[in-house]
């Protein structure tokens, strides 16, 4: 019954979150409280389901981004002809998650202009280093005796990255996704002050106008979609690594 409770109230967390998005001013009594001198109690500039799809594929398009290049990244430093790339790679992913994302607009704006291309970029930058480290622990701690009857089996190089390394760290480089994702759905938000169609226009709205009701919806939206792709992923990651159990009892 206990194990049920959690399930629940990610449900209702979803059900709460989509029914607020598509129909917020049903939910204008609760936020009343927080506002002052007659100021609306539900933010009213835009469409809040729009806001959170662009702000959901903003993050989507960086994190697709950020995978394809760590991924690939740690494969070729972990390759016997790329090892000698290990430490310029790990610098490169370093700066990308200490360069404050507010710089990277700063710098790519003047470029990019306006717009989404400046978060995209900042975002991209900032999700590399989770997936590069996880897929790197990930390769680099493989089960030696599984790797060796690979190579007794006649697999080149390729077919044991696809067929064993891949799959066997796949629970691993999921985990570095998700706390990318996780990363990105916050910093995100700052993407609107140069004009990126994100849920940061919600909290820039309340600070503009003194509405803590619009700050408190924003920051609430963000906060549920952060939980519920954290839970999602950390399902994923569980499935993935019941599979590869399965797979191994079964070999």
């Amino acid at each position: 019954m206990r194990r049920w409770i959690p399930l629940a109230i990610r449900l209702a967390v979803l059900v709460l979150l989509i029914a607020f998005v598509v129909v917020p001013q049903t939910f204008a009594p609760v936020f009343q409280p927080l506002t002052e001198n007659g100021a609306p109690p539900v933010y009213n500039h835009g469409s809040l389901l729009i806001l959170t799809l662009l702000h959901l594929r903003t993050v989507a398009i960086a994190t697709v981004a950020a995978t394809l290049v760590a991924v690939g990244l740690a494969i070729l430093v972990t390759r016997p002809a790329g090892r000698e790339f290990l430490p310029l790679s790990r610098s490169l992913v370093n700066i990308g998650q200490t360069f404050p994302p507010v710089a990277v607009l700063a710098l790519t704006v003047p470029v990019f202009g306006f717009g989404e291309t400046p978060t995209l970029i900042a975002l991209f930058l900032y999700g590399l280093l989770p997936i590069f480290e996880n897929t790197l622990t990930g390769l680099t701690t493989l089960p030696e005796p599984v790797m060796e009857a690979a190579r007794g089996a006649g697999m080149t190089g390729f077919q044991c990255l696809t067929q064993i390394e891949l799959p066997l760290a796949f629970p691993v480089i999921l985990a570095g996704i998700r706390l990318s994702v996780v990363i990105s759905l916050a910093t995100a938000t700052i993407g609107s002050t140069v004009a990126a169609r994100t849920l940061g226009e919600v909290i820039i709205a309340g600070l503009l106008s003194n509405n803590i009701a619009f700050v408190l919806q924003g920051g609430l939206i963000v906060g549920a979609l952060a939980v519920l792709i954290y839970d999602g992923f950390t399902g994923l990651e569980r499935l993935a690594a019941k599979h590869i159990g399965r797979n191994s009892g079964g070999a």
